[in-house]
């Protein structure tokens, strides 16, 4: 089976936990972190090219610990892409506000900012662009929309690390951007986030915000919850730093691959492509059918032959049980939905391992093709 993703680790991982054991210092209460979670915040500030990077336990912690240091909370409203994993909103309505489901570009499944624009309240406070896939966002629109209406902007990278928009790394736009460090992520710690910022402001209150509230001992100041980041998961992220940028290469090189060798599907298949000052990630390569009988299809046939394809994401957000409502009507999202199937690119998977996938993408859409509709 080729996995859709697959954590990269080796004995680098496995040395540097070993010494978390042997030390017996597996977490701290200490505001400014244990020294795994220091180093890893280092290496990745570094990376970034960004003032504070705050190591949390998960993306979505990450993202809740943003909404709570910017203010956000009851009665607030809070703009989000539905087309995007339930933690974007979940993480806005534990916070007490409520997630506004906006739609997407078709060309980049990203937020679709007239849409968003036609969204704004009274109420509307912030704004969370998703750079889905490693996607990222046109963020000058971002930016010039937050500006004219006085808005917070928190942006979910948890898919994007290592993507850039004009030479810039994504998450480091807005007031604060959010990473995840989960399983399948470019870079993984088990489970783990982190939040970046250029104001120190946000970066003392976001410390407290993942340690109860507090700076020394029990003097709790502010609402926070643990939201630590463990110094084992510290310990993987911050070898998996040094790893980065080859591991980041090996999708590159696959995915480059995959779009040559898919070209001859071009007729009944969008393929994921670069331009306009963006590079991605190639967290997933994403691509898109005609009609959702089709991605079914080609999905089954793939995932028979031992070939991870996976849908990201159906039902999107506003259409799942919880969030569902009659009234709110996304027409791209629901459209996208129902024809993205992302492909296994990542660095476990060999040459050959690509073009057996393409090679069964390109029969499956000769298949569809050859075989009318009814």
């Amino acid at each position: 089976m080729i996995p859709i993703n697959r954590p990269q680790l080796g004995e680098e991982e496995k040395k540097e936990v070993l010494s978390v054991l042997e030390e017996n210092a597996l977490t701290s209460a200490a505001a400014e972190g244990g020294k795994r979670v220091r180093d890893f915040e280092s290496l990745m500030r570094e990376y970034l090219g960004c003032k504070h990077v705050i190591a949390v336990n998960s993306g979505t912690a990450a993202l809740h610990a943003s909404l709570l240091a910017a203010g956000i909370g009851q009665g607030d409203e809070v703009l989000v892409p539905s087309f995007t994993f339930v933690a974007t909103a979940n993480a806005v309505a534990a916070s007490g506000a409520k997630p506004v489901f906006v739609d997407i570009n078709k060309h980049d499944y990203t937020i679709d900012i007239s849409d968003a624009k036609s969204k704004i309240t009274r109420r509307t406070k912030a704004v969370i662009p998703v750079h889905l896939y490693g996607h990222p966002c046109d963020m000058d629109a971002v930016a010039e929309l937050a500006q004219r209406r006085s808005l917070v902007v928190i942006e979910d990278a948890c898919q994007s690390l290592g993507s850039t928009y004009k030479n810039k790394q994504t998450g480091t736009f807005g007031e604060m951007g959010c990473f995840s460090m989960y399983a399948s992520k470019v870079l993984t710690s088990g489970e783990g986030g982190a939040i970046v910022t250029d104001d120190s402001r946000l970066a003392d209150k976001l410390k407290m915000i993942r340690n109860h509230g507090m700076v020394k001992g029990y003097d709790t100041r502010i609402l926070g919850l643990n939201l630590r980041l463990p110094e084992l998961a510290a310990a993987i992220a911050k070898v998996q730093m040094a790893k980065l940028p080859g591991m980041l290469a090996a999708r590159r090189k696959n995915a480059e691959l995959m779009s040559e060798l898919l070209q001859g599907t071009k007729d009944s298949i969008t393929l994921p492509q670069e331009g306009d000052g963006r590079m991605f990630n190639w967290y997933l390569y994403t691509v898109c059918f005609g009609k959702g009988t089709e991605r079914d299809d080609t999905m089954a046939r793939l995932q028979k032959e031992g070939i991870g394809a996976t849908v990201y994401y159906n039902p999107p957000v506003h259409k799942t049980p919880y969030y569902s409502k009659p009234t709110v009507k996304l027409p791209v999202t629901e459209w996208c939905a129902k024809r993205v199937l992302s492909l296994p690119v990542h660095p476990g998977v060999s040459e050959s391992d690509v073009r057996r996938t393409a090679a069964e993408m390109t029969l499956a859409s000769s298949l569809s093709i050859s075989t009318p509709s009814p």
